[in-house]
């Protein structure tokens, strides 16, 4: 059973003052939902929440460049949520406070990262095996800002810790907006299922939002496990293959028949994307940027602006964007050989938008 057009207000979230209209988030994923993506997908429709890649509060604080730069979000993007990453009350609160300073929306904390790297430091989902320090840095920044705090976690450290239900209260009682959830562990990374079940234990008890992610890659899991309980739908590499998911996803939820995307429009997509990463930060509008205080984004455009930035980028995205697509194995191929920006809009054009000759 699907929504009818009379529930679509259902899917209205409310995180602190901030309202999410549909309950569908883009998720962050690092290297992938870059400002110029989130742009795009926000364009098609039906995506109510951004989450930018996952800042490092420690480079926030120190005011290092790269780290600055994973900050930045456009207008066109609201509501935006900033997610910060970080073991340290203090700083996490300091790096709050220029989150708010900066305009987003949100503040979200990273309790879901399972890299190594980010873990060892007492960040990411090394946090939930200290659930009394998690709800600290939780309350600190709580405390430090008014832009409402999030957290996204996982089901657990590994299947013999599993305490995100009992995390979430913690998270709740030290003054968070929303909590999302990612069903699998630490441990399990992206192997095995999300399991939505405790997803919908963790939102049954609790009084504030609580989101879902995990294994959503068709529009209709969406509208599925949004009617299973949960305020909110977190879809990531669901949206990398297919960045109309949440357009889809809406047209469900309202009782329509969502349309076919077209050859055309999946490689237009791509030559947009293309475009928007060449013009980054260099044919970019003086205020068009939201940046930390300080900031000086010119600063660096040769750096960022070059073609093989560019073209390595697309070669990482279409890793996702080409799984399902007929022939998209040899597309793969196609653009990771492509050693210009010239040669790569060739291919794209030559596979996307070249007509059918009838036999």
């Amino acid at each position: 059973m699907i929504h009818n057009s009379s529930s679509v207000r259902d899917t209205i979230m409310k995180i602190g003052k901030v309202s999410v209209s549909p309950s569908f988030a883009l998720a962050p994923m690092a290297g992938m939902t870059d400002t110029a993506f989130r742009r795009l997908v926000k364009r098609r429709g039906g995506c109510g929440l951004v989450v930018t890649e996952m800042v490092s509060s420690e480079g926030l604080v120190r005011g290092i460049d790269r780290t600055l730069e994973y900050a930045e979000y456009t207008e066109e993007e609201r509501p935006v949520s900033i997610q910060i990453f970080g073991g340290d009350p203090e700083k996490m609160a300091a790096a709050a406070q220029i989150v708010e300073g900066m305009g987003a929306d949100i503040v979200d904390v990273n309790m879901g990262c399972p890299v190594p790297k980010i873990a060892k430091h007492n960040a990411g989902c090394s946090l939930m095996r200290e659930p009394e320090h998690a709800a600290d840095v939780v309350r600190a920044m709580t405390r430090a800002v008014k832009i409402p705090v999030t957290v996204k976690m996982r089901a657990g450290w590994n299947a013999d810790d599993i305490n995100a239900p009992d995390l979430a209260k913690r998270i709740e009682d030290a003054g968070a907006s929303a909590i999302a959830v990612h069903g699998r562990t630490a441990a399990q990374s992206y192997s095995g299922v999300s399991d939505w079940d405790l997803i919908a234990r963790v939102a049954a008890g609790l009084s504030i939002p609580v989101l879902g992610s995990g294994d959503c890659v068709e529009p209709s899991q969406m509208v599925e496990k949004l009617r299973a309980g949960v305020g909110g739908v977190l879809v990531g590499r669901g949206a990398l293959r297919n960045p109309w998911i949440f357009e889809q996803a809406s047209d469900l939820a309202a009782g329509r028949t969502p349309r076919e995307i077209t050859m055309e429009e999946r490689g237009r997509f791509l030559l947009d994307y293309i475009e928007m990463l060449q013009k980054e930060r260099v044919h970019e509008p003086e205020g068009f940027r939201h940046v930390a205080p300080g900031q000086m984004p010119e600063a660096s455009a040769p750096a960022r602006g070059h073609d093989r930035w560019v073209i390595n980028k697309l070669r990482a995205l279409n890793s996702w964007y080409t799984k399902g697509i007929e022939g998209g194995s040899h597309l793969r191929v196609a653009i990771n050989s492509a050693q210009s920006i010239p040669h790569l809009r060739a291919v794209i054009e030559d596979f996307f938008l070249a007509p059918v000759t009838l036999q």
